[in-house]
C-alpha cells in the first residue's frame, strides 16, 4: 500500500464509523467456529483486518469486538498484547529484528546499525517511500540460528550486515 493509499485509507477509518468488509466479517465468525470462546479468534480476526488495511486502526477495535461478541477492552487488550499486531501504518514490508539474548551475543548490534544505515531509519520508522518499516521484537524462536530477522512473513538467520543488501533487494 503506498503512503498516499494509507492516508486515504487513515482519512476514511476516521471520518466515517468504522465498517468491517462483509467477507472479513464471515471469515471472523469461520474462526470462531474453530473455538469454544470466542477469544481465542481475537488474535486471527485482528489479522483479518490488518490484511486488508495493513495495520489495525483503533476505530476497527469495536467493530472487531462486536464482530465476535467480546467487549472491545478485551479486544484492546490483545491488539496491544500482540507484537505482531500493528496499530499504525507501517510500510509494504516490514523488518522484525529479534533482540533476544541469543541474538544480542552473536552481533545483533552490527545487524542493527548495517539496517539503519542501509535505510536511513531507526525502529518505529517508515522508509519514506513506504517500503520498508523497522522494528524490533523480542523473539522469533530461531534462537539456533542468530542474529535473526523477518520480512514479513519469511524468518532469515543467521544473518550479517554483509547480508542486508541482498535481502532488501528481495523485497522490492
Amino acid at each position: 500500500m503506498s503512503i498516499e493509499q494509507t492516508e486515504q485509507t487513515v482519512s476514511t477509518i476516521a471520518s466515517d464509523r468504522f465498517e468491517l468488509e462483509r467477507a472479513d466479517r464471515e471469515a471472523m465468525q469461520q474462526e470462531c467456529e474453530h473455538f469454544e470462546q470466542p477469544q481465542a479468534a481475537c488474535i486471527e480476526a485482528l489479522k483479518i483486518v490488518q490484511r486488508r488495511y495493513g495495520w489495525v486502526p483503533d476505530e476497527a477495535i469495536p467493530a472487531v469486538a462486536e464482530a465476535l461478541g467480546l467487549p472491545p477492552a478485551n479486544v484492546e487488550g490483545v491488539a496491544t498484547f500482540y507484537s505482531l499486531i500493528f496499530r499504525q501504518p507501517v510500510g509494504r514490508h516490514v523488518i522484525l529484528l529479534c533482540d533476544s539474548s541469543s541474538c544480542f551475543l552473536n552481533d545483533y548490534e552490527a545487524l542493527r546499525a548495517a539496517f539503519e544505515e542501509k535505510l536511513g531509519i531507526g525502529y518505529g520508522q517508515t522508509t519514506e517511500d513506504g517500503r520498508f518499516t523497522l522494528l524490533p521484537v523480542c523473539c522469533l524462536g530461531a534462537c539456533d540460528r542468530g542474529p535473526a530477522l523477518m520480512i514479513d512473513d519469511d524468518t532469515f538467520g543467521p544473518v550479517g550486515p554483509d547480508d542486508v543488501d541482498d535481502l532488501l533487494e528481495a523485497y522490492s
